[in-house]
């Protein structure tokens, strides 16, 4: 893109993509803020982290992100799921999981700079630079909240682009859209801080207030104005993607998530090794091969990315939904499995 697109892409999101003919404008009914975050203001973002993103986009990145075509494997909730548009089990649909890319590593990464040269100043002394943060008034926070938010916006215009090309594929083979439906079920963030109205303590008080979800994302229960009105009397669809040879996930939010967690559930299942372990502990063709014993055939220009991305490097995704489900901050709607996944 030429910088001036980009930057149209940073401040106005989704609405930049349906207008350069990317995807349907009835999808930006079912992407959290419409895909387009007003608070967006491209000029708080530095002309390296611009550098980074201006290839990026319509590209899944690395780690576990990915691209699936899954097939749904077990309906736990029928009236839910027909809501959500998925009629039976053996029904096949895709699966898109990615961010803002190295644009928004770099926005971060920037900031975290910016916050830490501001430290004393601010009267703070932090165990952990990442924990870097900035007191809400001062003008560094009001410049990081609209860089974010640019950052953001990219992330939901890059999956709603990868989304219109998925749809052009399958357009490609089956000759109509119309015959494979391919509508949007739901794009939320999953590393984001939202300004939201909450309920703080046993009083009732409702105050605004910033929730943070990192590796995590928005769980909102029926009634809530921020989510479509088609699944307002149901709930907002949470996605919880999985990890190499595992199903993912649609729960529903709940009342009982604004109790506990401020609207919140987990985005996938998390590791219990870092990518660096892992690489010690998993060969590549040990992984294939577990693999391959399991009917999945692995694939990678980079060896060492199957070592990073071993199932054994994570947590079991299902036992996390269902601890969530028991404790009752999302309810269970779909499991899916997949049958062809496109990483990097």
């Amino acid at each position: 893109l030429s910088p001036g697109e980009f930057e149209r892409v940073l401040a106005e999101g989704v609405e930049w993509a349906v207008q350069k003919g990317y995807g349907w404008a009835e999808d930006m009914e079912y992407i959290e803020e419409r895909g387009s975050w007003k608070l967006a203001d491209p000029s708080k973002v530095s002309e390296k982290a611009k550098a980074r993103g201006r290839d990026q986009l319509g590209t899944l990145g690395s780690g576990n992100h990915f691209l699936e075509i899954q097939v749904v494997d077990k309906i736990f909730d029928e009236k839910a799921a027909k809501i959500f548009g998925i009629e039976r089990e053996g029904q096949v649909v895709v699966m898109i999981h990615t961010g803002s890319r190295g644009f928004g590593h770099q926005v971060a990464t920037d900031y975290l700079l910016i916050m830490e040269r501001n430290m004393r100043r601010w009267g703070l002394n932090l165990p952990d630079r990442e924990l870097a943060a900035a007191p809400l008034k001062d003008k560094v926070a009001e410049d990081y909240i609209k860089a974010m938010a640019s950052a953001a916006n990219f992330a939901w215009t890059n999956r709603h682009v990868i989304m219109h090309w998925v749809r052009e594929a399958f357009k490609k083979v089956f000759g109509s859209i119309e015959k494979v439906g391919l509508e949007l079920v739901y794009d939320v963030a999953h590393n984001i801080a939202k300004l939201e109205e909450h309920v703080v303590d046993d009083k009732g008080t409702v105050r605004k207030v910033w929730v943070h979800r990192k590796g995590a994302t928005r769980a909102f229960p029926p009634g809530r104005p921020e989510i479509p009105a088609k699944y307002r009397d149901i709930g907002q669809p949470v996605l919880i993607p999985g990890s190499m040879g595992t199903a993912s996930w649609i729960l529903v939010g709940t009342p009982e998530a604004m109790r506990l967690t401020f609207g919140t559930a987990p985005h996938g299942a998390g590791r219990v090794l870092s990518r660096e372990a892992a690489i010690r502990m998993y060969p590549p063709h040990k992984v294939q091969e577990e693999m391959a014993k399991r009917g999945i055939v692995v694939r990678s220009a980079e060896t060492e990315v199957i070592s990073e991305e071993a199932p054994w490097a994570y947590k079991d995704v299902d036992r996390v939904v269902e601890t969530a489900h028991q404790v009752g901050f999302a309810r269970k709607v779909v499991r899916q499995r997949p049958i062809g996944v496109v990483k990097g």
